[in-house]
């Protein structure tokens, strides 16, 4: 009517979810989706989940679909996997990715190697989630990034989101997947709001597994990151706007299987290189995608040499000041671009 009145109608808007609503949306509209989804691991169902990312599923789907566990990981997750292969798709969760080394040889052994040992017979469609990296004040059995560990591994795909669109597009692929998929979420952004475009609203959106995100152009440095990190890059990118410098930053998304290609491409345009993350230094997710661009054809496109920010080699400490000195902060990044620039 208003059409006809001639009335311009403006389109939805973006609007404000945070990390955790998106899980939630993603799980909620799989499970309704396919029948063959469900969910299980500790407390997931009628305490609604630790972190509250399975909150009201319990409610509306059932014992059968939301099932909570025992503590008892490498019991849990071989229940999963053999459910996988029985042609569910199951969802597994972690109370934290640290928990998940009670769980690895049913990760890694059963699940991801799977498929390739029986020539391609046997699929294992599933999902291992849960927080992963650093949070606040829970110390060294806590905070580890697997980022690199399970990115280590064939017969798996890992993805690890920052914003709301990637959680909930990132996880619905996953959950469509016909592989492994391991999904590495960080529980500091869980209540942290992102705007979400109409399009991924729809309970049709997914984000293909293997691409990488460009979240700002820029011409002078190419910063890398994944999960958090991604949020302090664009904050040092800001900083270092005022100062004349354009960073681009690329978020990565995927960590295995790596788009490489964007990273390039970045690189051939501003021809320095600053990776950012959370985890380790050594056998890093960064120091992958430093030898893949050195041994690509972007390495000629090199005016310095790339630069790692990461976290400090150490077990997490608990106490806050040396738990923040730990964790690359904004003035970490601005410091290593200024080192790139050689400024």
């Amino acid at each position: 009517l208003q059409q006809r009145r001639g009335l311009r109608l403006s389109a939805p808007a973006a609007i404000q979810v945070t990390v955790r609503d998106a899980l939630n949306q993603a799980l909620d509209e799989e499970l309704e989706r396919d029948e063959r989804v469900f969910l299980l691991g500790e407390e997931v169902a009628q305490y609604d989940g630790a972190y509250k990312i399975s909150r009201g599923l319990w409610k509306k789907y059932g014992d059968k679909r939301v099932i909570d566990t025992p503590i008892s990981e490498m019991g849990f997750t071989g229940i999963a996997v053999g459910a996988a292969m029985a042609g569910l798709r199951p969802v597994c969760e972690f109370m934290t990715f640290n928990f998940s080394m009670q769980a690895i040889d049913q990760v890694i052994n059963s699940a991801a190697k799977t498929c390739y040992m029986s020539a391609g017979s046997i699929a294992v469609p599933i999902v291992f989630r849960g927080p992963n990296g650093a949070s606040a004040g829970v110390a060294a059995q806590h905070s580890q990034c697997f980022a690199a560990w399970y990115g280590h591994c064939p017969g798996l795909k890992v993805v690890s989101p920052w914003s709301s669109e990637d959680a909930k597009g990132l996880l619905k692929a996953a959950i469509r997947d016909d592989n492994p998929v391991v999904m590495l979420e960080s529980e500091l952004l869980y209540g942290v709001p992102f705007e979400m475009s109409e399009q991924a609203q729809s309970k049709e959106f997914v984000i293909p597994i293997g691409k990488a995100k460009i979240e700002r152009p820029g011409t002078h440095v190419t910063l890398v990151a994944h999960s958090r990190p991604v949020g302090h890059c664009l904050e040092a990118a800001a900083v270092l706007s005022k100062e004349g410098v354009e960073c681009e930053v690329i978020n990565m998304r995927t960590i295995r299987p790596m788009d490489i290609e964007t990273v390039e491409a970045s690189v051939v345009k501003t021809n320095h290189l600053v990776t950012v993350e959370g985890g380790w230094p050594q056998f890093g997710v960064g120091a992958e995608i430093c030898a893949r661009i050195m041994e690509g054809p972007a390495f000629n496109y090199l005016d310095a040499p790339a630069v790692r920010v990461t976290g400090a080699d150490v077990p997490m400490p608990y106490a806050k000041i040396l738990e923040d000195n730990s964790i690359p902060q904004v003035k970490d990044i601005v410091f290593a671009v200024k080192k790139a620039l050689n400024i």
